[in-house]
This record gives structure tokens, sequence and C-alpha cells, in this order.
């Protein structure tokens, strides 16, 4: 069998996640996340248009956006849909887990990629 060694260049894949964030890099990130070519970052859940600044910003230059909402499914706000459709970046809304899995394999296909993640379960004591 013939093992190909994938490189990421500048935008690491995610490693994983579980209860109340996610492993990028080798570094755990708790809470909602967002990954661009241009680094991470946080914000408060829900998805709002404020959160979009970092995908939206001149120099994110993206093709599509893959939006992970936690556990269950649900439609992002009419105006952020509207400002992604308007820069002429898609979307994909799935559960996490999916978005994490989806996410990974468009960074080996050199897509123009960012995730918006919302974590799965919560983090107990």
């Amino acid at each position: 069998m013939r093992m190909i060694e994938i490189d990421y260049d500048a935008q690491p894949p995610i490693d994983g996640y579980g209860p109340g964030g996610f492993r990028v890099a080798g570094d755990w990130h708790a809470g909602p996340l967002i990954l661009t070519a241009g680094g991470r970052s946080k914000f408060a859940a829900p998805i709002t248009l404020e959160t979009l600044a970092p995908v939206l910003a001149p120099d994110a230059d993206l093709d599509l956006v893959v939006i992970g909402q936690g556990e269950e499914i649900a439609p992002i706000p009419r105006d952020a849909r509207q400002a992604l459709e308007a820069a002429g970046i898609g979307i994909e809304i799935m559960a996490t887990p999916s978005a994490c899995r989806t996410y990974n394999v468009l960074l080996t296909e050199d897509r123009r990629v960012a995730a918006i993640l919302v974590p799965v379960g919560a983090l107990t004591d």
C-alpha cells in the first residue's frame, strides 16, 4: 500500500472534538471556534452577523464556510446568510462532527475554506 502524507500548508486540520471544544494542531480550544487561513478565533454562540467578521474580512478570500451547529442543525440568521451570499461565499450547515470531517477533507483538496464550529456537549466538572 502506498502512503501519501497530507500537507495542510498554513491552515491546520481539526485533530478532534469533544465535549465543549476542539483540538486543532495539538492545542485544545474550549467553546465555539472560527478557523480561517488567518488563524483561529473564539466567538459567543449563537452564530450572528457579527460572528462572521473573520470570514467576511477582505483578506479572507474564501469559497466556502462550513458551519457546525453542535448536535442539532438550525438555519443561521437571514442577515448572516445574506452577507455570505453577497460576498460570494458558499455555506454548508451541518452537525459539528460532520462539519469537522468536511472541513478537513476540503483542506486536503486545497479549497479556500473556513469553519465556524459550535461544540457538541458541554464540559462537566
